[in-house]
């Protein structure tokens, strides 16, 4: 076996391609998820294999075992959910962080935290680079998300100072795919579940805000490149540079499903940012050349193909 290894929200969206990729390359995972956001049906078909395991625990209360490394990817991701129960969130992000690190902390793990462009909050720097620190309002309705994430980074940077833990810290940019839950409230979900339903398709502000849409076997190339640098602790972003407007998205996503569904357009939520886009040199420079490889059209149909076999099943 090369790793064992821990994945905190393993059986979410993201963290079930990283348990499928870690072990079709003959890691041992562990995967730990509430099931607050995500779901064993990601990871049902990971359960005949031998080196997985599935553990349903909380990770606000402490957890201990032995392992190589652990992934801290426990946390809801889409303002729906985030929102949804607040204090959960931030508790999420900052207690289970602290366990996260403890754990690596007593059984000298490297961990990697799963951090987020919304660090970044509504950004005055355009593209975000790492040295940013951030446009971020500390009482606004997202605070619960942002900042818990940003108190997560500085406490992984406190443990690193103080204790010597071995971390990482990558920050996500806009990620979509295969398994995204459909009642996320993320755009890309909306517009295509919308698009399949033959709904109208609900566009917020004029659309032309932008976002940078990263394929999530992309990131998940890129979490195990950070993971595995021996000398490189972050944070990085871990994104896909190329914009698109909301308008632009819809489009693809129209033509993609050869839906007849209509544009509407609605007021933008409270502190929902108008430009979102990643600067990945850094990346490229520390990671071996990482880069998104799958563009959007094509990201796109993996998706479609996905939430159509969803909403055919009822």
């Amino acid at each position: 076996m090369k790793n064992r290894v821990l994945i905190t929200g393993g059986a979410g969206f993201i963290g079930s391609h990283l348990c499928e990729r870690l072990l079709n390359e003959g890691n041992e995972v562990i995967c730990m998820d509430n099931y607050f956001t995500g779901s064993k049906e990601n990871v049902v078909h990971l359960m005949d294999n031998p080196y997985f395991e599935l553990i349903r625990h909380d990770v606000t209360h402490p957890y201990f075992v032995e392992v190589d490394q652990i992934y801290n990817l426990a946390c809801p991701a889409s303002p729906v959910h985030y929102q949804y129960n607040s204090i959960k969130t931030i508790k999420t992000s900052v207690m289970g962080a602290i366990n996260m690190l403890g754990l690596a902390k007593r059984i000298k793990a490297r961990i990697l935290q799963a951090s987020t462009s919304e660090v970044y909050g509504d950004p005055l720097v355009h593209p975000q680079t790492e040295d940013y620190w951030g446009n971020v309002n500390p009482i606004g309705i997202r605070s619960c998300y942002d900042e818990g994430k940003r108190c997560a980074e500085s406490l992984f940077v406190n443990y690193h100072q103080q204790n010597d833990v071995d971390i990482r810290i990558i920050r996500i940019f806009n990620t979509y795919g295969p398994r995204m839950n459909p009642n996320d409230g993320r755009v890309v979900s909306n517009f295509i579940v919308q698009a399949l339903k033959g709904e109208d398709i609900t566009i917020f502000g004029d659309g032309k805000q932008t976002r940078s849409f990263q394929y999530v076997d992309d990131l998940v190339e890129g979490m195990m490149r950070m993971m595995n640098n021996d000398d490189f602790t972050g944070p990085v972003n871990i994104g896909n540079p190329n914009e698109f407007t909301m308008l632009e998205l819809a489009k693809n996503v129209i033509e993609l499903t050869n839906s007849k569904s209509k544009l509407v357009y609605l007021p933008l939520p409270a502190d929902d940012p108008l430009q979102r886009k990643p600067d990945i040199n850094l990346a490229k420079e520390k990671l071996n050349d990482w880069e998104p490889k799958v563009q959007l059209r094509e990201g796109l149909k993996h998706t479609i193909a996905y939430f159509d076999e969803l909403l055919k099943k009822g």
